[in-house]
């Protein structure tokens, strides 16, 4: 019988034993990938028609475009994360159940022993699934609550060298070394979004709720200065600094508890989340958020649909942009 999780009863999940009794050979593991791909049936990557050939003789490639100029060969792989990848089918597979399931994430270094792959290969795995969540979203109709937190390591943390460099550069009590980020939460819906932003000032924040959160909703904040001025929504607000949490409705513990659970992941899991990478896990936490009410065999089935159209290079993964890469997590 499924396991189900806990607190989720309506939701089926999956046990370890019954994932590897699903995906118990490379074949079967292939099958499924391929089902969760083509549901319609085959059809190429490159134009769409499915007017393709099966199982041609070819050593790596499965699939020929009849229409395409040149008649491409492609696998199941192609135009998707997935494309370029030596890893076998079935790890993708239970590598996909394991990102599901482990809520606060799941680090390179036990991929690695899990799938009896390298760290390496575990890590780039990993971008890639995190890449298969990100969507283009419609904004939110609201209510909507927004907030924003800084995401990096703690002063106390440093070296008393660090920490006293920092107070001689005149650096305060505020956040140091941190990535600030801003994220919304449809109330309707349940979704969340994140994303990594440049400042917490007024046009940073007021911009991005505007790219979120569609005119004539009621938006919660809190008392910060920087969500003031936007006439566009129903805004109301809770004061912080009185202490005051919640009045009726007006909260934005929803986004509070994202936080929550994305420091958790990066203090007990990753432990170092790099700004040049940051992007990413935010939008694996978001990911698996919003969908965390589906059963765990149809949350694999949407990140296999969520793969296609997208690619990332390993020579793009670890490309210098002047942030620290962090290759660790």
């Amino acid at each position: 019988m499924a396991r189900k999780a806990p607190g989720k009863a309506h939701r089926k999940g999956l046990s370890f034993m019954q994932v590897s009794a699903m995906f118990r050979d490379e074949d079967v593991s292939r099958e499924w990938i391929t089902e969760q791909r083509w549901p319609q049936g085959p059809h190429c990557p490159h134009c769409g028609s499915f007017n393709v050939q099966a199982g041609i003789k070819h050593k790596t490639m499965t699939h020929r475009c009849r229409d395409c100029e040149g008649k491409p060969m492609f696998t199941v792989r192609t135009g998707t994360v997935m494309e370029g990848s030596k890893l076998k089918y079935r790890a993708w597979a239970v590598g996909i159940y394991l990102f599901t399931v482990n809520l606060k994430g799941i680090s390179s270094m036990q991929l690695h022993r899990e799938l009896e792959i390298g760290q390496k290969a575990a890590w780039f795995m990993l971008h890639r699934l995190r890449l298969a969540f990100e969507e283009d979203a419609a904004l939110f109709g609201g209510p909507v609550e927004a907030d924003e937190t800084h995401i990096g390591g703690r002063r106390k943390n440093k070296s008393n060298a660090k920490r006293k460099a920092l107070a001689e550069a005149g650096a305060g009590r505020g956040a140091v070394d941190m990535t600030p980020v801003a994220g919304v939460k449809d109330r309707e819906t349940n979704r969340v979004r994140a994303k990594v932003v440049e400042a917490t000032d007024a046009p940073t924040l007021q911009g991005f709720v505007r790219d979120s959160a569609a005119p004539g909703a009621t938006l919660y904040t809190d008392e910060a200065a920087a969500y003031r001025g936007m006439p566009e929504y129903r805004h109301e607000t809770v004061n912080h600094g009185a202490s005051e949490y919640a009045r009726g409705d007006v909260t934005v513990n929803g986004m509070e508890a994202f936080w929550s659970m994305v420091k958790r992941g990066q203090q007990g899991i990753y432990h170092k989340m790099s700004p040049k990478h940051l992007s990413r896990y935010l939008h694996e936490y978001a990911g698996r958020h919003n969908v965390r009410n589906a059963d765990t065999i149809d949350q694999m089935a949407g990140m296999v649909a969520g793969m296609a159209g997208k690619r990332l290079r390993y020579r793009e993964l670890i490309a210098d942009n002047g942030l620290d890469s962090g290759a660790r997590g």
